[in-house]
């Protein structure tokens, strides 16, 4: 009994002093202070290349094929149509969309990974910091937010880091840039890469330069966005997609749900859903 109960006080021990180690081995003076929340300087719409104006003016270097589509989209939305955006139905952002950061973010560095919290649909990144490889196609199931794998590095060399650099893959159709229908290629095969840092002279201001490698595009675009931390009161915001949104999806098509919630057309001249499972009698 006595040597049975040295020998657990004895594991204990080992298992505390790991658990010392690697609050040790964890720094947390080494990295940039990421923290509060973080949301769209002032002034900046849901766009996805925040120095250019919406739509035909965010200038996408996209392919002929892809450039048709586009406009055709936005014909559909200017009739009342929903072209291309994906997200009215409830579909998540995905990435690169998920850092427009239409709602507050938070991100929280730990040492192995670090989480990107966006209230808009309760969206949630992971990037693994902690030295892994992409899985294989056949080893994840592809998502909207995607598989990201990071890497700090210390471009000063004074022993702090300064930037997270990121890279996104497998990630899952339908996405869209942003509310404009922007399309990425139906091939499932984009990549996105990123540089996030704090601002030098500012550390309230995170810059963010993403570049998206897609096939619908005629080379990688790349775009810088800032986000403002909240210096004042922090006030987190629930938001639930389908709580109170107005579009509904029958038989391929959209339509929507009127204020004393009837259906009715999306667009003019719409004809109505197919009827055939409902009496059509007096």
């Amino acid at each position: 009994m006595h040597y049975r109960s040295w020998t657990s006080t004895l594991a204990l021990t080992a298992v505390l002093g790991l658990a010392t180690a690697g609050a040790r081995a964890w720094d947390d003076t080494k990295y940039p202070d990421f923290g509060g929340q973080w949301k769209r300087p002032p002034g900046i719409a849901n766009q996805y290349d925040i120095s250019k104006p919406q739509r035909l003016g965010q200038q996408v270097p996209q392919t002929p094929e892809y450039r048709l589509r586009f406009e055709a989209n936005l014909q559909d939305q200017n009739e009342g149509g929903q072209g291309d955006d994906p997200t009215h139905s409830c579909i998540p952002d995905g990435m690169p969309r998920v850092m427009n950061v239409i709602f507050p973010m938070e991100i929280i560095v730990t040492p192995t990974t670090t989480y990107m919290l966006i209230e808009y649909l309760t969206q949630q990144r992971r990037i693994f910091t902690d030295g892994r490889a992409f899985p294989k196609d056949d080893e994840f199931e592809p998502s909207y937010q995607g598989y990201s794998i990071g890497k700090w590095i210390d471009e000063d060399g004074d022993g702090k880091y300064d930037v997270l650099e990121v890279e996104t893959r497998l990630l899952k159709n339908p996405r869209s840039y942003d509310p404009s229908g922007i399309p990425f290629h139906e091939d499932g095969k984009t990549v996105v890469k990123e540089r996030i840092y704090l601002d030098k002279a500012n550390p309230n201001i995170l810059h963010d330069e993403i570049t998206t490698v897609d096939n619908a595009l005629t080379r990688p675009w790349t775009v810088h966005k800032r986000f403002v931390r909240e210096t004042g009161p922090v006030v987190w915001v629930e938001t639930s997609c389908p709580e109170g949104n107005p579009h509904v999806r029958i038989g391929g098509d959209f339509y929507m749900r009127s204020a004393d919630d009837l259906l009715m057309p999306a667009r003019k001249g719409q004809k109505p859903p197919d009827m055939r499972y409902f009496s059509q009698g007096n």
